[in-house]
């Protein structure tokens, strides 16, 4: 729910080389869900890579029933800089929300990476993905296919991406997640972690560890974070 798959996500995949954000977290692979009519919630979270640290923030909020908007984005250090290294701004709707046993989107957006001289400014570069969710066991296992494509600026080029993943209930108030995901160009990621709300539906703590599906990538990294949804309160 929220997440800008986009989030971020497989888009930013292309062009920062690595799976970022994107459905609720923990997962990178998105949900068919959105945050509540005229509701807000923001997801946090630190992740932290062989040599750097990012901090990332996504506000959302669905001012009209059936269209969350995110915007946010990412400080990193190490590597030999620090500073803001994304911004993402997207737009999700549900054509079919995830009720009886299935659900249907479509969500739209940009990354701009501020380091990156040819990626560095609006309009960044663009993508869209479709978020297909299945009640395989009723919501006590759901699965989560992504599919979609990101035009990369600097490269000039039109990538695909997809993901897997799946929310596994353990009791009332735990989750575990497994998911892979990739671009078209590339050997996928994984990621498993642990989904825990300390107050139902409001507050939720989540931590991963991840990598990429082939030996000695040395592309490992963990992740904690931090998701807070607030009560309808727009106009």
């Amino acid at each position: 729910m929220g997440r800008a798959f986009s989030l971020i996500a497989l888009a930013a995949l292309v062009s920062a080389g690595s799976p970022e954000v994107r459905a609720a977290r923990p997962m990178v692979t998105d949900d068919a869900r959105i945050v509540d009519a005229k509701a807000c919630q923001v997801e946090t979270w630190l992740r932290r890579d062989p040599g750097t640290t990012e901090a990332w923030a996504l506000p959302a909020c669905n001012p009209t029933g059936n269209l969350e908007i995110t915007a946010g984005g990412a400080r990193t250090w190490g590597g030999g800089a620090a500073g803001l290294s994304d911004k993402v701004l997207q737009a999700k709707t549900l054509f079919k929300p995830l009720d009886e046993g299935w659900g249907v989107g479509m969500a739209v957006g940009t990354v701009v990476h501020p380091r990156e001289a040819g990626s560095g400014a609006w309009p960044g570069s663009p993508y869209f993905y479709v978020p297909l969710s299945v009640k395989a066991a009723g919501d006590g296992w759901i699965v989560h296919v992504n599919a979609g494509a990101t035009r990369d600026r600097d490269a000039r080029r039109t990538i695909g991406t997809w993901g897997i993943g799946h929310e596994i209930r353990l009791d009332e108030r735990l989750f575990a997640i497994a998911e892979t995901f990739a671009t078209d160009r590339a050997r996928p990621f994984y990621q498993a972690g642990l989904r825990y709300w300390i107050a139902k539906d409001r507050l939720q703590l989540d931590a991963t560890y991840g990598d990429r599906l082939e030996a000695g990538s040395g592309e490992r990294w963990f992740t904690v974070g931090l998701r807070v949804l607030g009560p309808a309160f727009l106009p």
